[in-house]
């Protein structure tokens, strides 16, 4: 033993290397048993098991670099040299710390998110919870995450001594800081109220911008809307706290359809609305809450029918219209075309003025009253 202590003190490198490695061996196998006993542990439980396997990574890096930390107290190295190996191990244990809070965090978001699918007809409350989760969540990251770094850069003197400087003057510095972060701020902010208030959830169908839409994604700074057509609408998380949109899922997914029909005056009501009974009895979108055919309009060619149905969800409404307006069209255009919008006009024979009696043989003028289809 004599022996070895004296060739480690003549060889202080060699001594340092071997004990950093005793310390990581300690380390891994001390977080080797704790790991091993939690498991067991958390098996009954699913979040202290999503816990356990989420946090495994950092967990396995910090003990170690706890261990090799205490072992460089008495390292015989130079001392400039030793106070940057620690400071460097103190960066990286904050960072591995960061780390295993975020991933607990992550962990557990995706067991809450897990026990409310939404899979289901009715998943109102699963889209609810969802947003709220996601939204909290990623907050709560973003300000570990803001917290790590900050963490890091403090043990740097030179910016500890630039921070109480600008803690000094705080006043112009807070009205900078302030505008350059505002944006930052105003969209977590919004994240929070949107969390609480919940004007949107995941999953939620929305017109913004003049597109329609559902929620795809709401993260700690913006919404990602998932409009119709495939495309991606990326809106700040401000925007739905500062500017009207439309959510058509807000209480609840069922909707009514709207179609317009254009007839003529001498179509008889009754058998359109039967016709579009019969339509909707044998459409699978019709949720059977409501059918209308209603006079909504007239003007001097024609008049306006409304057909007001009932669906479950916005993409049925959609198609459950375009099936009426085709079969109602079909319909007019089969049993009575004179049933669509026409043009009357009239020929008047033989009615002259006084003042154009010298002007020769009367002639047949238009009047609005004969009939000819409209063009």
């Amino acid at each position: 033993m004599d022996v070895a202590s004296d060739f480690l003190m003549r060889h202080p490198w060699l001594g340092l290397l071997v004990q950093c490695g005793l310390a990581v061996l300690i380390g891994l196998a001390l977080h080797a048993a704790i790991d091993r006993i939690a498991r067991r542990l958390a098996a009954r439980y699913d979040v202290a098991e999503r816990i356990v396997v989420r946090t495994r990574g950092p967990a396995q890096l910090l003990l170690p670099l706890l261990f090799v930390h205490l072992s460089l107290a008495d390292a015989t190295i130079p001392v400039g040299l030793l106070t940057g190996l620690r400071h460097l191990l103190s960066i990286a244990i904050v960072l591995v710390v960061t780390l295993f809070a975020v991933r607990f965090i992550s962990a557990i978001a995706d067991v809450i998110e897990g026990r409310h699918p939404m899979t289901g007809a009715d998943n109102l409350r699963a889209r609810s919870v969802q947003t709220q989760v996601r939204v909290l969540a990623r907050t709560a990251m973003f300000i570990v995450g803001l917290l790590g770094v900050g963490s890091v850069l403090m043990t740097f003197p030179n910016v500890r001594q630039i921070g109480a400087s600008l803690l000094a003057s705080a006043g112009l510095a807070g009205i900078i800081a302030g505008l350059a972060a505002r944006p930052v701020l105003g969209n977590l902010i919004a994240g929070l109220q949107i969390a609480l208030t919940q004007p949107i959830r995941v999953d939620d169908v929305v017109i913004v911008e003049n597109e329609w839409g559902r929620i795809e994604e709401i993260t700690a700074t913006y919404v990602v809307v998932r409009i119709w057509d495939q495309r991606r609408l990326v809106v700040p998380l401000e925007h739905f706290i500062l500017n009207p949109f439309q959510n058509w899922t807000r209480t609840t997914s069922d909707l009514l359809g709207a179609v317009y029909l254009w007839v003529d005056y001498r179509v008889p009501v009754e058998p359109l609305r039967e016709r579009l009974r019969e339509i909707l009895d044998a459409s699978t979108e019709w949720d059977r809450r409501v059918c209308v055919l209603q006079v909504t309009d007239m003007t001097e060619r024609a008049m306006q029918l409304r057909c007001l149905m009932s669906t479950q969800n916005a993409g049925a409404a959609w198609d459950l219209r375009c099936k009426v307006r085709e079969q109602m069209v079909a319909y007019l255009q089969k049993v009575s075309p004179e049933w669509l919008p026409q043009i009357r006009t009239r020929l008047l024979d033989g009615a002259r003025n006084d003042d154009d009696a010298s002007a020769g043989p009367s002639r047949p003028r238009m009047d609005a009253y004969s009939e000819a289809p409209a063009p």
